[in-house]
């Protein structure tokens, strides 16, 4: 029995819409700090984007578009691994077995799905409605021991938590059996499985970051207001244009973090403007609080315009080469499946699959 798992990290983006400044400072500049620390495998998720009606012309270039904001920020595929999903099929088959350990009633709780489905549920597609088992089977075909989430995706990883501690139980004999135990601590016990209780990394401010529009809602992709995000591949002028117009309220800025909470537009301003800092909402007030937004909105489009426009225009660069981004992402899914196929194997023994 092995007595340690190998720390590994794990996330993915889908490949819907236009990436966003969330997208940027909620994940994938995460991801890019990450890979300083850790063994990192980041995923381009297009079998989840397929729940919903696709282009397949705008999925496969919505692809490569994802693949180029994370060589743009700064991920380096050559010292980690960067492949979309659907070309390790072990992600699918390995759905298939946690759709079998997973309960109806940890589906029915997910949230995102009652979000997207809508008032419409019984039209939702079955993927839709099943798609946080493929999530766990994304990080723990690789038995990832870490994952790099929004505060909006702890539900799906406490899920996937979930889906690995019912699959140790249930097959505890045969994992024995087949020496294929980890040990791991759960709170004061110490105990075996074969994948890991994958832990969620969510830091620094602005985790998540709210619509220009209205500030109780996520920055989305799906937003019919463009004038809603801040697009990873707008213009200087654009982002400017869309600050200024962002949804505010009459006050100044409050001198301290406190005076934003029932302020919700100020509140996100506030902490997009940390995020892109590297600072704490508290250090933006101490030196905005007390002025007006018509002082502060130009501040924040010159920083945002500053950190954003590097990774725009390379971008830009990158997507005029197609066929550079589809070998970065074939390799990856070489490498990728390397790692998850003497996984699957493992897993088709323990269930009793493929004798």
């Amino acid at each position: 029995m092995t007595n340690i798992f190998h720390e590994r990290v794990f996330s993915g983006v889908q490949p819907t819409g236009h990436l966003t400044l969330g997208n940027y400072l909620g994940a994938i500049r995460k991801f890019v700090a990450m890979q300083e620390r850790h063994e990192c495998i980041y995923c381009v998720v297009d079998m989840h984007a397929i729940t919903m009606p696709q282009n397949p012309t705008e999925l496969i270039n919505a692809t490569r578009s994802v693949a180029a904001a994370f060589l743009a920020a700064g991920i380096d595929p050559a010292q980690h691994i960067v492949f979309n999903q659907s070309r390790v099929h072990e992600h699918a088959e390995l759905a298939w077995v946690f759709n079998c350990v997973a309960r109806m009633g940890w589906l029915n709780r997910m949230t995102q799905f009652k979000e997207k489905a809508g008032k419409d549920r019984e039209n939702a597609s079955v993927g839709l409605f099943a798609y946080p088992a493929l999530m766990a089977a994304d990080i723990l075909i690789y038995r990832a021991t870490h994952v790099p989430v929004g505060d909006d995706q702890k539900q799906h990883l406490e899920l996937t938590r979930d889906i690995a501690q019912k699959f140790n139980n249930d097959y505890s004999d045969r994992i024995a059996e087949l020496g294929l135990g980890i040990e791991m601590q759960i709170g004061r016990e110490t105990v075996s499985g074969y994948f890991p209780l994958t832990e969620p990394v969510i830091e620094g401010p602005a985790t998540r970051i709210m619509s220009l529009r209205d500030g109780t809602k996520k920055m989305s992709k799906s937003d019919p207001s463009d004038l809603s995000r801040i697009n990873l591949t707008d213009t200087a002028d654009e982002i400017a244009r869309k600050i200024r117009k962002a949804k505010t309220d009459p006050e100044p800025l409050p001198s301290e973090a406190a005076g934003l909470a029932e302020r919700p537009e100020a509140a996100n301003l506030v902490g997009i403007y940390a995020a892109l800092a590297d600072m704490e909402s508290d250090a933006v007030l101490a030196e905005f609080g007390g002025k007006a937004f018509s002082e502060f909105k130009p501040a924040l489009a010159d920083l945002a315009v500053e950190v954003l426009s590097p990774v725009a225009g390379e971008m830009r660069r990158l997507i005029a080469d197609p066929g550079h981004i589809d070998g970065i992402l074939a390799d990856g899914a070489e490498r990728a499946s390397a790692i998850a196929a003497p996984v699957m194997a493992d897993v088709r023994r323990i269930v009793g699959l493929g004798a």
